[in-house]
Order: structure tokens, then sequence, then C-alpha cells
């Protein structure tokens, strides 16, 4: 049985989470999961795009979602002064612009 959407739908509630703080999120719920399978969907989820996940110190790794907001707006930036830049050029020249 895959955990994929219940582990991500967890780590989706607080943004960003320790795996102790899932495991134990998960326990509370009824979902009693061994270490293995935990780290093979988080695994999947970290191949897939959807988290990332971190070592915070020996024993603890920081699980956060991947925010694809930072990519598209510096897409729409570039998008935006082109346009803006195409929008200028289109305007004919006068004789006060000479």
């Amino acid at each position: 049985m895959q955990y994929k959407n219940l582990i991500f739908e967890k780590i989706k509630e607080s943004a960003s989470i320790t795996d102790i703080s899932l495991t134990k999120s998960l326990a509370k719920d009824g979902h009693i999961l061994h270490d293995g399978i935990i780290n093979q969907t988080l695994l999947n989820l970290e191949i897939m795009g959807l988290i990332n996940v971190t070592w915070l110190n020996k024993k603890t790794r920081r699980i956060e979602i991947v925010s694809n907001k930072n990519e598209d707006d510096d897409v729409e930036l570039e998008n935006k002064k082109s346009l803006e830049n195409d929008y200028e050029a289109s305007f004919p020249t006068t004789k006060t612009d000479i």
C-alpha cells in the first residue's frame, strides 16, 4: 500500500516539518508506519519534485514543500519587461524625441 498521499498531506498541513514530527503526527492519526516506508515515500516525493528534504543534524531531517512560485515569477517578470519594451517601441518617434 502506498502512503504517498497521506504523507504528502501531512507535510502540506505544516509546510515544513521534521521527520520525527511527521512520524508522531502519523501515529497520532493511527497510521503507524515503519521508518523504511516513510524513507522510501519521502525519497519518491523528493524525486517527483514535490518536497525538499535537508538534514538539520545527525538524526533529524527537515521536510518542506517545494514552491514553484519563484520560478514562475522570474519568467513572468521577463515576459512583462519584454511586453513593456515592445509596447514602448510600437509608438512612432516624434521630433521632440530626436
